[in-house]
């Protein structure tokens, strides 16, 4: 005789929240959800120039040996400050209104990072 299989309820329930997260996954994938990584490396910020849609968001990640880093960019309309980056640290910033900025380092004055962001 064979045995007849029903999925109970709770397997619905977890095949359902399994979907849903996969689906909200792959569409964050999709819309660029992750952060744009901007490498602090031999006292220059890589890349020196980024173009970004408003909303989206850069991941400094201090990948310079002992070195210590700190980015900060101030304008009128926008502004961030990452504090002391030690080593293998990393600090994300949503740029949430368009325009043109120059990211800068507080502790190696020659270090710079355009960001375009468009609306």
């Amino acid at each position: 005789m064979r045995t007849k299989l029903i999925p109970s309820r709770t397997s619905k329930f977890v095949f359902q929240i399994t979907a849903a997260i996969v689906g909200g996954l792959l569409a964050g994938a999709a819309l660029g959800a992750n952060p744009y990584v901007i490498s602090q490396k031999d006292r220059e910020f890589r890349p020196k120039e980024i173009m970004l849609k408003r909303g989206e968001t850069l991941r400094f990640i201090n990948d310079d040996g002992e070195l210590l880093h700190h980015a900060y960019l101030s304008s009128d309309t926008f502004e961030f400050d990452s504090g002391d980056q030690q080593p293998g640290s990393q600090f994300d910033v949503l740029f949430s209104v368009a325009g043109d900025y120059a990211v800068l380092c507080g502790i190696h004055p020659k270090m710079k990072l355009g960001v375009h962001v468009t609306k």
